[in-house]
């Protein structure tokens, strides 16, 4: 995972995770909308899976 990704992450968790599928989209942004930091939280750890699974 790249140093801009984890940016996004932070900034705008839905968008860091646009590329893992609409399912996956809609997770971490009902996360995103019960708490940011929730939101944060799945979209690293979703990216850290992603990029260590290749």
């Amino acid at each position: 995972m790249g140093c801009l990704r984890a940016l996004l992450c932070i900034v705008f968790p839905p968008l860091a995770v646009l590329d893992r599928g609409c399912g996956t989209v809609l997770i971490v942004f009902l996360l995103t909308l019960a708490g940011w930091v929730p939101g944060a939280i799945a979209a690293l750890v979703l990216n850290y899976v992603a990029a260590n699974s290749r």
